[in-house]
């Protein structure tokens, strides 16, 4: 097991070259600017206007979205190449690849018992 220095980035972004891109916070909150996306059956607010990239999530109660997404905040990382890291890394999927958006792939993993989202942009 490598051991990382408080003063080193994770292997994500240091060594694999994945690049931050938002926070997604589970709420019960109805929160202002919401956008709905009926596959998933959630309302998602807040990217647009964050410094940080925080994404808030309101999930209706028979979202189909994996139970850990909807009760776990969440890192999202653009990677180039979203089939190649899910195969070349293994990872637990709990969220299958799909579009939320028109030009953005996602798919989403657990690693150690939390979500992690990876996105590629195809457009």
């Amino acid at each position: 097991m490598n051991i990382r220095s408080d003063t080193e980035l994770p292997p994500a972004t240091r060594e694999w070259g994945w690049k931050f891109h938002h926070l997604g916070v589970p709420t019960d909150r109805v929160m202002p600017g919401e956008r709905y996306l009926p596959r998933y059956k959630f309302f998602v607010s807040g990217f647009e206007s964050s410094p940080f990239g925080i994404e808030w999530m309101r999930f209706e109660k028979d979202s189909p979205v994996h139970p850990l997404i909807r009760e776990v905040p969440h890192l999202a990382f653009v990677v180039e190449d979203l089939e190649e890291e899910l195969t070349k890394r293994k990872f637990t999927v709990i969220g299958e690849p799909g579009e939320p958006s028109e030009g953005i792939r996602t798919a989403m993993i657990e690693y150690d018992g939390a979500p992690v989202e990876l996105m590629e942009f195809t457009q």
